[in-house]
């Protein structure tokens, strides 16, 4: 079909605005690696935009050999699994249970956990209740919080209601009960709405740092993101990871040319490069989570 002279037009706008957001968004990523890869006292000079101008290795070793830093991936990693898994669970089937238009107090139940999404008994109420539990300096204190995320809730709640009742009729005509037909009926049909919401809270859960930074004191327990941000408004302490015990195995010409600076680069490239790795085997489904959190429930 052959394209008007404005279809034309149009399209090629789009593609130029299109691009144009994509280098806006690419840019600062590009420039983060060059100074991440550039010896620390030459970035200082300035008229690093793409590519370091003294290539090296130093700032990113650093990073990986310090032991704060290995301790912050590995709490990060486990957050990551383990609270992306309970969140989709028991989101999950309590959204399951909200489908089914019969159940007792349905709506009540649906304005209770509407509530604490609207409003919140604000930060310090939460820190007492979070130290009553005794999650405070624990590694919990990441995981039991978020195991149910009211949004998701809505999300996979309107999801559930859409699916053919057809299905789950003839699963009871068969004898499954509630159980059996959520694993063998709702979830294989609903995979690319779990997908999408997996993807969302793992990626919510990596990028997390406020709970690292104020509910956790030890340094052990804090994941990549709070030790980041530490780094970023705290010189004091990108300059310990710069003298920390790895300075020791790097030469006295090495040691010099990292910077505070140069190590924050580092850092920030580190903790972005396993997103950016997840995202091109998964981005088929980000369509699907924004048109699935428009469905209205």
């Amino acid at each position: 079909m052959k394209m008007t002279l404005g279809e034309r037009s149009y399209q090629l706008l789009n593609n130029i605005l299109i691009t144009l957001l994509a280098a806006t968004a690419l840019y600062p990523f590009i420039y983060m690696t060059a100074l991440a890869l550039n010896e620390g006292l030459d970035s200082i000079k300035g008229g690093i935009y793409f590519w370091p101008r003294q290539f090296t290795w130093v700032n990113v070793m650093t990073v990986l050999t310090n032991p704060l830093v290995q301790d912050a991936f590995w709490i990060s990693i486990m957050r990551t699994v383990f609270g992306t898994a309970l969140g989709v669970v028991v989101t999950g089937f309590a959204a399951y249970a909200l489908s089914f238009r019969l159940l007792p107090g349905r709506k009540a139940l649906s304005i209770y956990f509407l509530i604490p999404m609207l409003f919140s008994g604000g930060l310090i109420p939460y820190y007492i209740v979070l130290r009553d539990l005794h999650l405070i300096n624990t590694f919990w204190v990441y995981i039991i919080p978020t195991a149910l995320s009211v949004w998701n809730l809505i999300v996979m709640r309107s999801f559930f209601e859409n699916i053919p009742e057809a299905l789950t009729e003839a699963a009871e005509i068969d004898g499954a009960n509630a159980l059996t037909i959520f694993w063998r009926v709702v979830i294989p049909t609903s995979m690319p709405m779990l997908a999408a919401i997996t993807l969302f809270t793992a990626v919510a859960h990596w990028n997390s740092w406020f709970d690292g930074a104020f509910y956790v004191n030890q340094l052990e327990l804090k994941p990549l993101q709070t030790f980041l941000q530490s780094m970023l408004v705290n010189a004091e302490a990108a300059e310990n990871l710069r003298g920390g015990n790895n300075a020791a195995a790097l030469t006295e010409a090495a040691s010099r040319a990292v910077t505070p600076t140069s190590l924050r680069m580092a850092v920030v490239v580190l903790g972005t490069i396993p997103v950016l790795l997840i995202y091109p085997f998964l981005q088929k489904y980000f369509v699907q989570g924004v048109l699935i959190g428009s469905v209205k429930g």
